[in-house]
Parts: C-alpha cells; structure tokens; sequence
C-alpha cells in the first residue's frame, strides 16, 4: 500500500515537472528571438563595413584574423564567433517555428545554447499547462515513471519474496 502511494506520488510529480517542458521550451524560443534579432543586427553592421571596404564577410574576418596588430586579430576572432553563433541559433530558431508543439521541447533540448540555457532558467517561471503539449508532456513523464518504477518493482518482487521466506524460516526457526 505505501510502495503504490508512493509510486503514484513520484509519477504525480515527475508529471507535473514535465510538463512544464512546453512553457520552459516558449520562454527559450523568446529569448533565443531576441538574441537572434540583436546577433543578426551585429552581424550586418560587419557584413556591411566589410562591403564598404570592397570585402565579403569571410575575407574581413581573414584578414582580420592576419592582421600585425593583436587587438584587430582578437577583433577578429570575436567577430567570428559572433558570425558562427548567429548562424546556429538562427538554424535553431528555424527548427523551432518549423516544428509543432512537442517537437519545439526536442529542437530545444537537442541542441541547446548553454547561455541561452542558463538565461532562461534563471528568470523562468512555472506555467499552469493549458495546451496540449502540456498535458501530452505531463502524461508521457507520469507514464516513464510509473512504467519504470513498477517495472523495477516487479523485477525485485522475487528477491523480495525470497527474503520475506528466509525472515519466516529464520523467525521459526528461532522459536522452535
């Protein structure tokens, strides 16, 4: 009795925290649009001092990058970085408004940008789920526990009949 209270109480919670998954997943997908508009805005104001100096994006990161002084070097590599950031959260951005509600959770987790990550996590706040990738997210994390758990529970139902025996046998044993 106890085992399957408990039992139901951990699928009860693990239930209730993921489905908090769809609403962890939206407020990513908002930062990671402002990111993605502040990156993009960076990245073209490069692109087009580049153009101004008769180059293309890569060539001024090159040459930067080639340059005798350290700081323009350093300048460089930062742009770069930039550069590549843009365009794997732009890419991830995409997966998100192509993919429906369930499939934002996995494009989120898949591939996530650990600042991006930590930003969300640290201002997020728990949503009552109203959606239905709320509740079918809720369902599948009360069914993982549940399912595994009493499966754990009969896989160690024998040792635990066999240690109930050995107690009797040791207990009549002791009274005889």
């Amino acid at each position: 009795m106890i085992r399957r209270t408990l039992l139901l109480a951990t699928a009860l919670g693990a239930g209730v925290a993921t489905s908090q998954a769809p609403e962890f997943a939206q407020q990513y997908r908002q930062r990671l649009g402002g990111a993605v508009d502040e990156l993009r805005r960076v990245v073209m104001d490069f692109d087009r001092d580049a153009a101004t100096a008769g180059l293309d994006r890569r060539r001024a990161i090159a040459t930067m990058q080639g340059d005798g002084q350290r700081i323009v070097q350093l300048r460089g590599d930062s742009i770069a970085g930039t550069v590549a950031r843009y365009e794997r959260l732009s890419a991830q951005q995409q997966a998100l408004e192509a993919s429906g509600p369930l499939g934002r959770i996995e494009a989120v987790f898949s591939a996530p940008d650990p600042e991006l990550v930590g930003a969300t996590w640290s201002v997020y706040e728990p949503a009552v789920p109203t959606t239905l990738a709320g509740a079918v997210a809720a369902g599948i994390g009360f069914l993982a526990v549940y399912l595994l758990a009493g499966l754990g529970s009969a896989a160690t139902a024998p040792l635990r009949r066999r240690r109930r025996l050995r107690e009797r046998a040791a207990l009549a044993r002791d009274r005889a």
